[in-house]
This record gives structure tokens, C-alpha cells and sequence, in this order.
């Protein structure tokens, strides 16, 4: 008789671990992620293109394949975005997304903007796929410099 209840509270504490695993978020699984946000360049804010390019977002493909960014977005809160053209990211490459101008490489790319994109009060970067489905996030509040995530 006590064999029954026993083996009940063991099913129901198997199907509650499933439903645990089940439930991580989807931007947990992710390959690429946000490593540090550089959210306050050095010197003076003048917006010249040296100190907007001081102002970057690092991302790093932590698997051990290489991944097409192609068509996926870097957001803020405020709605900025970049989108990835034609790009690749091989196993273990990290890969600086500068807010100014200047050459893309496989290690730089510049998000083309005239103005600060992260704010130094607090923001949310957030990688997304192609089709929009939230990859990874890098939040803070009020930061000197530099977020690590």
C-alpha cells in the first residue's frame, strides 16, 4: 500500500524536472552572445566618429561552428537598430559592433550612426534573429564605462 504514494510523488517530481528543463528561455541556447558593452566613450561626448566608434557592442560565437549573422539586428530600448549583411562569425571569434563609421571586417563592423547609441543611465542590447525571435540581451543601469554581460 505505501508502494503506490511512493511511486506517485516519484512521477509527479519527474514530469516537475521535465517542465523545469522545458522552460529555459530560448536566448539561454544561444551560440552568439553579448560579452561586454563599451557604453560611455573616453573624453568628451563631441560625437566626432573617433568617439563614436569608442562606443561598441562585443558579441562572441561561444560554439564550435561558425554562424551566419546575416539579416540578424542588434537593438537598444530606444529602438536603434543594425542589421548584419552578409557576415559570418567562425567558433570562438568575437566580433565589435562600433556605433560610428568605418570598413567592416570579420572583426569590426559599424553601425553607421552619427549619434551615441547605448545610454550611459542604463539600456538593453538585444540580439535578434532574422525572423525576430530574441537571441541574447546585455542589460544595465547607470554604468561609468563599460557593461560586462
Amino acid at each position: 500500500m505505501k508502494i503506490r504514494p511512493v511511486l506517485t510523488a516519484l512521477a509527479t517530481a519527474g514530469l516537475a524536472s521535465v517542465s523545469v528543463l522545458t522552460a529555459i528561455p530560448a536566448q539561454a541556447a544561444s551560440s552568439i552572445e553579448f560579452r561586454t558593452v563599451y557604453v560611455n566613450s573616453p573624453g568628451s561626448d563631441n560625437r566626432s566618429n573617433s568617439s563614436l566608434n569608442a562606443e561598441y557592442a562585443t558579441l562572441k560565437k561561444t560554439s564550435t561552428s561558425t554562424k551566419t549573422l546575416t539579416g540578424m539586428t542588434v537593438r537598444d530600448t530606444s529602438g536603434h537598430g543594425y542589421k548584419f549583411g552578409t557576415f559570418k562569425l567562425t567558433a570562438g571569434a568575437s566580433v565589435k559592433l562600433h556605433t560610428g563609421t568605418g570598413t567592416n571586417t570579420a572583426s569590426h563592423r559599424y553601425w553607421g550612426s552619427g549619434n551615441y547609441i547605448w545610454n550611459n543611465s542604463g539600456d538593453t542590447a538585444r540580439l535578434k534573429s532574422s525572423s525576430g525571435t530574441t537571441l541574447d540581451t546585455c542589460s544595465w543601469g547607470t554604468v561609468s564605462s563599460t557593461k560586462a554581460c
